[in-house]
């Protein structure tokens, strides 16, 4: 009897289990040259899927190397405008921020920033800034201020006048705004350090931001209504952005009405070139009787 020969390799030579159906990964030692991304990113249940790839090619990229829209276009087939909405969900999420700065030439030149893991770099920052504020206590000396002189602020949500159920946040009749209204939420932060927001939060509060945008408001009359007249100590700042949104909605704007029939003019007077009778026409000439003749004898007859 012939020996019996197997033309496959074995499955554990690939690592594969016995299970029916999903994923099955094979991993091998990968040389230098590789980039870490985190779970936060590529499972994310908001991102796109080109949001995602594109974040971690940036994160793929060398210090200083171009990440603006068109070389990102030349080097993906998805095209600019695609490229740009999933670089704004992008800076949404805090995954990306594009500052200017001024070179010392006088340039003005774009910055981005590209953040490995969002929601570390806010808690580090929020630690380094309550260390400096509490070292900067320990070290100055207590200064006596004048009582400020009294500020008319927002109305603001009393906790004893809260029904026993979150007021119910407005929402826009369309997604068209959702983009812009995400960003204007996740840049307040430039405005005041204290509202930075999580993802969760901008989540929540985008809809009503977007209602106010479709209401006809400008972004800079959101910010303004979000950020002015804050109080001296903000602990729930999504909360205090919600009220604001609730309470300070615009209407609508009211629909255009329609123009109101004009009434024709007449025209002028002139004078007839044959009898001098006043008469009305667009243009000087003979008046109707001086044209006609024969019809004005056979009227009169």
């Amino acid at each position: 009897m012939a020996e019996q020969q197997f033309n496959a390799p074995a499955r554990a030579q690939y690592g594969i289990r016995r299970t029916p159906s999903g994923v099955h990964k094979v991993t091998e030692h990968q040389d230098p040259g590789y980039t870490i991304v985190g779970n936060h990113l590529t499972q994310h249940r908001s991102l796109s899927g080109l949001a995602i790839g594109l974040a971690a090619h940036i994160q793929s990229l060398p210090e200083g190397a171009p990440v603006d829209i068109r070389t990102l276009a030349k080097r993906f087939p998805e095209g600019r405008d695609r490229i740009a909405a999933a670089l704004r969900e992008l800076e949404a999420y805090g995954y990306l921020e594009r500052v200017r700065r001024r070179t010392d030439d006088g340039r003005v030149v774009t910055l981005t920033l590209s953040y490995n893991n969002p929601q570390a770099t806010r808690a580090r920052r929020a630690r380094e800034a309550a260390e400096e504020a509490k070292r900067r206590t320990a070290t100055e000396p207590p200064r006596p201020s004048p009582d400020p002189a009294p500020v008319r602020q927002p109305p603001q949500p009393s906790p004893a006048a809260q029904p026993s159920s979150a007021p119910q946040l407005p929402e826009p009749a369309t997604r068209a705004h959702h983009p812009p209204a995400a960003a204007l939420l996740a840049n307040l932060r430039r405005d005041d350090p204290r509202l930075l927001l999580s993802v969760r939060d901008i989540q929540r509060l985008t809809p009503p931001v977007a209602a106010w945008l479709e209401r006809g408001a400008t972004p800079d009359a959101v910010r303004s209504a979000l950020t002015t007249g804050l109080p001296a100590t903000l602990r729930h700042p999504a909360a205090l952005l919600a009220h604001r949104l609730t309470e300070l909605l615009p209407p609508p704007l009211p629909a255009a009405s329609p123009a109101a029939p004009t009434r024709a003019r007449p025209s002028p007077l002139q004078t007839c070139d044959g009898c001098d009778r006043a008469f009305r026409a667009p243009a000087p000439g003979r008046c109707r009787d001086c044209r006609h003749p024969a019809a004005a004898e056979q009227g009169a007859a």
